[in-house]
């Protein structure tokens, strides 16, 4: 079957990505230099190869790992912008770093100087050690997923594409997904892998970086893969006797063979190597400085003890992370990593070392990109004699029981002591290459079947009703599922747009790569609210109905314009768009509105009701404050709706009770300012010419409480009339 698909340089996908150009091709996918034009950036685009994209559970584990590894925050993590698919292309854009890998470093120079590649190695586990923390790993560390960005940083990258393809191949049996260079015993012998299987992948890596080889070499990857499993990685001094023996040890250290006893993630690895940039010495490590003992255990927890290391030593060696000075090299282990052709005076490309362990060939002695690796330059070049295969690539490896290897592999391991902690791969290795594994293969073939013919097969459609239809028809895809857009109708209840239901059903079960059609909403029906104002209640009804709209409950309210039950207004108001079978509210009249007679005068209220065509009924109050004939309560209350011949009652003030005014005729002023206000009156003085006698006063006899009495003063206030019986002079 062909699985070739059609280059994708010049196209626009999902009418973002426009690819440029190829950069380089891996053993899963293929990266694309391409520009967002949304945002106007250039980007690094990995399509997945024909052969895995065909793959829905690679498809799905794909998608899935993208989107673990964008939620990653780390300078030296090559950040994830996006994930998508078109047609049968499964792609991710990421940050396009310029530049070379450092595959590219090490074809170049051969191999590094331990400063420079413990410098590096700081950075790279600096970026696996923010990826563990997040549970997630790489499972393919290696010289080729470093990015070393024109020599200003140190970003890892191809996170999550091996698990994708593990992931897809834990149905085939018989595999060995990775790098075979890199692959840690535990994941040749029995498939697993974690956090510590980086941590071995990154001690391979600082071997090669700083003697210019691979520790183990073979004629197969499978070769390769098995001397994982049955040698230990040698010491970097037995290829380049001048390297100090704390390298030896973070080797060692990073590389046993028990994963019990390597450090438990990224992060305790570069804890070990910051402590020997410090000249402390690793735990066991030996009187002359060597690796230590396999059946040495890793703290988890606290410093790795003090002192130096004796022998070669780590400062001496010039591992020691001290301050860069000019034209030397070095580079602080938390500042930006400087090529050569980045820092006028760098020796990181040509750093002096013996003859012999430079790269060959004419990018040896030069720059290595320059202003970095252009778009479209293909894969990882490979300088002749520079003993590197021509690709580390990712591989899909087929493994048999017919390969048997010898368990000493030239580097024979330490004898353990049986009081401590055993790793059993000597029995493992006795399964795996003996006929018992044909029986277990067997069996688990069997419930493979068993399992595919009763469920298997089969994806249960997931819900993506009141989804977005581009959502909904990504969650589909993703389910590995072929998504069919059907005939869009109208809904009172989904707005346009959005997924009204799906064919099949959310929930039931279909075969994978099954048709699922997603039926699309318009919303709903509008139409134009009829003017009804001034109809009556059933008029306006029947004209709402004949629109095709449905009347809902009325409301009322009174009205000093419209009689009860004529149509006041109605909600939406008249003329406005409306969906159809939603309910319009007709406001109705409920009546005229009862006026507020309270603090008005009887005979206005008499007068009022005479001309809406209802009666008062008075009932009078005694003993209010209120005067005489004024309203103080009625019923119904104010804005009440009134109908023709109603009784409305109105309670009504006979007006406050009246009280003997005290003669003060012939009183000084004050006396007779104090004796009507003791009689609960209110005083005003009306001054008649000179003196302080009262004249005379009104009214006089009796007077409502509370009123008030005029009393007239002064040599004329006895002939101002209204008195008692007039007054005096003084």
């Amino acid at each position: 079957m062909d699985t070739t698909l059609p280059t994708p340089i010049g196209q626009l996908l999902d009418g973002r990505y426009l690819v440029e150009s190829q950069i380089a091709r891996g053993g899963m996918a293929t990266v694309y230099h391409a520009r967002d034009i949304r945002l106007e950036r250039t980007v690094a685009l990995k399509v997945a190869h024909p052969e895995l994209a065909a793959d829905r559970d690679f498809v799905a584990r794909f998608i899935s790992e993208a989107r673990s590894v964008a939620r990653l925050s780390s300078p030296n993590v090559v950040a994830v912008f996006d994930q998508g698919s078109t047609g049968d292309l499964h792609y991710i854009a990421m940050e396009y770093v310029p530049g070379p890998t450092l595959r590219d470093l090490l074809v170049a120079r051969g191999r590094l100087s331990p400063r420079e590649a413990l410098d590096i190695m700081e950075r790279v586990l600096a970026g696996l050690a923010a990826a563990h923390d997040a549970g997630i790993i790489h499972r393919d560390v290696k010289p080729e997923n470093v990015l070393l960005g024109n020599g200003t940083s140190v970003k890892v990258a191809d996170f999550g594409l091996a698990r994708a393809a593990a992931g897809a191949g834990t149905t085939k049996t018989g595999l060995l997904i990775g790098t075979a260079a890199y692959l840690a015993p535990e994941q040749v012998a029995s498939s697993s892998s974690d956090e510590r299987t980086d941590v071995y992948a990154a001690g391979v890596m600082l071997f090669e970086m700083i003697t210019g080889v691979q520790p183990h070499t073979g004629d197969s990857p499978l070769d390769v893969a098995y001397k994982h499993v049955n040698s230990v990685v040698p010491a970097p001094s037995t290829v380049v006797p001048e390297l100090p023996a704390a390298l030896d040890a973070l080797v060692a250290l990073g590389t046993s063979r028990d994963p019990e006893l390597r450090p438990q993630d990224a992060r305790h690895y570069l804890q070990a190597i910051t402590e020997v940039r410090r000249g402390m010495p690793l735990p066991g490590q030996g009187r002359h400085g060597q690796a230590p003992d396999e059946h040495a255990s890793w703290p988890v927890h606290g410093h790795l003890g003090p002192g130096g290391a004796n022998g070669a030593g780590v400062n001496g060696a010039g591992l020691a992370a001290d301050a860069a000075s000019p034209g030397s090299g070095a580079v602080p282990a938390t500042g930006d990593f400087l090529l050569a052709d980045a820092v006028p005076g760098s020796d990181l490309m040509n750093d002096g070392s013996p003859a012999g362990y430079a790269g060959s060939g004419p990018a040896s002695t030069g720059p290595l990109y320059g202003a970095g690796r252009q778009p479209g330059s293909g894969g990882y070049p490979v300088q002749p004699g520079s003993g590197y295969p021509a690709a580390n690539h990712t591989l899909i490896v087929p493994a048999g029981p017919d390969h048997d290897f010898p368990g000493d592999g030239g580097y024979p391991a330490r004898p353990r002591d049986r009081r401590q902690r055993r790793y059993h791969e000597p029995r493992l290795q006795r399964w795996l290459f003996s006929r018992r594994i044909l029986i277990l293969l067997a069996v688990v073939v069997v419930g493979a079947a068993a399992w595919w013919l009763s469920s298997g097969q089969y994806l249960t459609v997931p819900v993506v009703a009141g989804m977005t239809v581009s959502t909904a028809r990504g969650d589909l895809s993703n389910a590995g599922l072929t998504v069919v857009t059907g005939t869009a109708r109208h809904s009172d209840t989904v707005p346009a747009g959005e997924v009204i239901t799906t064919d099949p059903a959310a929930g039931a079960q279909v075969g994978h790569g099954g048709t699922v059609t997603i039926i699309p909403s318009l919303g709903p029906i509008l139409v134009s609210v009829p003017p009804v104002t001034g109809q009556s209640l059933a008029q306006a009804d029947d004209i709402l109905k004949a629109h095709g709209l449905k009347p809902g409950a009325p409301t009322y309210q009174t009205s000093a314009i419209f009689p009860a039950g004529v149509v006041i207004s109605t909600n939406p108001a008249a003329y406005q768009r409306w969906p159809k079978n939603k309910p319009v509210v007709l406001v109705v009249s409920s009546g005229v509105p009862l006026p507020n007679f309270v603090g008005g005068q009887l005979s206005a209220a008499q007068g009022a009701a005479a001309a809406g065509g209802y009666s008062i009924n008075p009932v009078t109050v005694s003993n209010s404050s209120q005067p005489s004939g004024t309203v103080i309560r009625q019923s119904p209350a104010a804005n009440t709706p009134v109908t023709q011949g109603e009784v409305v009652t109105v309670w009504v003030s006979q007006g406050p009770a009246e009280v003997n005014v005290p003669d003060v005729q012939g009183m000084n002023i004050n006396q007779a300012e104090h004796a009507l206000t003791q009689a609960g009156f209110q005083v005003t003085v009306n001054q008649m010419g000179p003196g302080n006698k009262v004249g005379s006063y009104s009214p006089t006899g009796q007077a409502p409480q509370g009123s008030t009495i005029t009393i007239n003063v002064g040599l004329f206030s006895g002939f101002g009339g209204g008195g008692n019986g007039g007054g005096g002079g003084n």
